[in-house]
């Protein structure tokens, strides 16, 4: 979710911002990778430290999007590193589960687990990580459904990787649905049309026969689309059950209203009615990330992407419900840091989804939403207040030297969270400081969650080209993740540590 203010879509990272000068992390492919254009991507500069004299207060949107991370996968299994604009951090970090306190009510739907320790590629530092798990009910209370697949058809969509792999995708969902559950179809190219009008879910054969038939082909009206689902959709709206578009597109949108404004506000006007979106994209060099980012935030929903049907299988049965079923809206995450205990600190990603100070306590102001049985992460990198002298802002030459505050508490930060039960205009709060017993004393020391959290965050750092890790790279990600890995139930973090190994075989000779 967004800002209710028309969201200007960030410019392309600046090169010289994304890669300040040589550095030993910023390994690029030998040859032309497959991605699409730099401009296609929603991205801002990477975040750069904050002096807690000056500013001592973050607010961002939490995010449950994992769609950069699904990107860079598929890209680096076809054997190119992602361009720096393509990484967010925050969706590489969130595209894993961890096993985070578990709320006990849906009234209040996080419970925050917090652990501070030092970071692996500067241990005069300190890491600060927040992890959410959201509050999942029982299987049998899970809300009914109405869904309208809202298929992209158009000719762009022919490749294998897209339309086919779609149909599959949506198929593989189909068993999830039970009797009271609804389902429409809508698919859009020249113009849309109704292929199912609310099916009862037990009904899979025709679902199942009615994707089947799509075939690809024409131009791509999107917001014609867009339009026809939401009016589908409001026509069959449920009060006591789950209303959502599902979007399935590469984002090539090329017929009628189609700049990512345009869009956002077509979908910014229906949100109202209670209809969330999650957008599912697909292909690669087509892809157009800016605009299934943007669909998905003005549409109260999550972005996921499927380079295959693995990728598929994960976002629509392992993850339905998190990517489904919403337990929480407007979820925004403020930290106040305490300047007796911390001097700077960096926000690792969530650049996209920043907020000012003031928005934290505005109902009116849009944020994240957060699907049941989330895990949800941040990670701060800080320096301590008695380590100016490696803080990567230096101090100012003619400023009068500050008494050092006097701590009472020994608090290194208070924690704030901001949430919206699903159809409330009113948010609830929950608060939680860091303390002394949050602290380790050694990386080694931290949780598995903790430390497979931070190597994955430093594999988005190395692909982005960070300036802040040093000759800290792949091999000493491989090496954090592989210590990590822990029980590993659904192989996530098997895969990542694969994919780590094969990145670094990407790195060009000489470099």
């Amino acid at each position: 979710m967004i800002a209710p203010a028309p969201m200007v879509a960030p410019a392309p990272m600046p090169a010289q911002a994304m890669a300040p000068g040589p550095a030993r992390n910023a390994y690029v492919p030998a040859s032309v990778s497959p991605m699409p254009d730099a401009s296609r991507f929603n991205n801002a500069e990477e975040g750069a430290y904050r002096l807690v004299a000056q500013e001592p207060v973050s607010t961002f949107s939490m995010s449950a999007d994992t769609l950069s991370y699904a990107v860079a996968k598929r890209a680096i299994n076809e054997g190119y590193l992602p361009p720096a604009q393509a990484v967010r951090p925050e969706e590489f970090i969130n595209a894993f589960h961890y096993r985070y306190a578990a709320p006990r009510s849906a009234q209040r739907p996080f419970e925050p687990t917090v652990s501070v320790f030092p970071a692996p590629w500067d241990a005069t530092k300190r890491l600060m990580q927040v992890g959410l798990r959201s509050y999942a009910p029982p299987r049998a209370a899970r809300p009914k459904l109405n869904l309208v697949f809202l298929v992209d058809v158009s000719g762009s969509m022919s490749p294998p990787d897209r339309l086919e792999l779609v149909r599959k995708a949506l198929g593989l969902l189909v068993p999830q649905l039970r009797p009271e559950d609804r389902v429409s179809l809508v698919t859009y190219a020249n113009g849309s049309r109704v292929v199912l009008d609310s099916v009862a879910g037990d009904r899979q054969g025709e679902i199942r026969a009615a994707l089947d038939g799509l075939v690809a082909g024409g131009g791509t009206g999107g917001a014609q689309g867009l339009q026809t689902a939401y009016d589908l959709a409001a026509r069959n709206f449920d009060a006591s059950a789950v209303n959502r578009v599902v979007l399935a597109t590469d984002g090539d949108f090329n017929l009628g209203p189609s700049s990512p404004q345009a869009l956002e506000e077509l979908i910014t006007a229906r949100r109202a009615g209670g209809v969330y979106l999650t957008t599912m994209g697909v292909g690669l060099d087509n892809l157009n990330d800016r605009t299934l980012n943007t669909l998905a935030k003005a549409g109260n929903g999550t972005s996921i992407y499927a380079g295959n049907l693995e990728d598929a299988r994960r976002a629509l049965v392992e993850d339905f419900s998190a990517n489904i079923v919403p337990v929480a809206d407007d979820v925004k995450l403020q930290v106040e840091f305490n300047p007796a205990e911390v001097s700077q600190y960096r926000l690792i990603g969530y650049e996209t989804r920043a907020l000012r100070r003031e928005d934290f306590n505005n109902d009116r102001v849009d944020a994240g939403e957060v699907g049941s049985g989330r895990e949800v992460t941040a990670l701060y990198e800080f320096v301590p207040a008695d380590g100016a002298a490696t803080a990567p802002i230096e101090p100012l030459r003619y400023a009068r030297p500050r008494a050092r505050p006097v701590a009472s508490s020994g608090e290194f930060a208070f924690l704030r969270i901001r949430y919206k039960l699903p159809g409330e205009a009113r948010s609830r709060l929950i608060e939680r400081a860091v303390v002394p017993a949050d602290v380790v004393a050694r990386f080694e020391e931290a949780s598995e969650d903790a430390r497979f959290a931070t190597a994955v965050a430093g594999f988005a750092q190395v692909l982005r080209r960070s300036r802040y890790l040093g000759d800290w790279g792949l091999p000493q990600v491989e090496a954090v993740a592989a210590g990590a890995r822990g029980a590993d139930e659904d192989g996530r973090r098997a895969e990542f540590v694969s994919l780590v190994r094969l990145a670094q075989a990407l790195k060009p000779a000489g470099r």
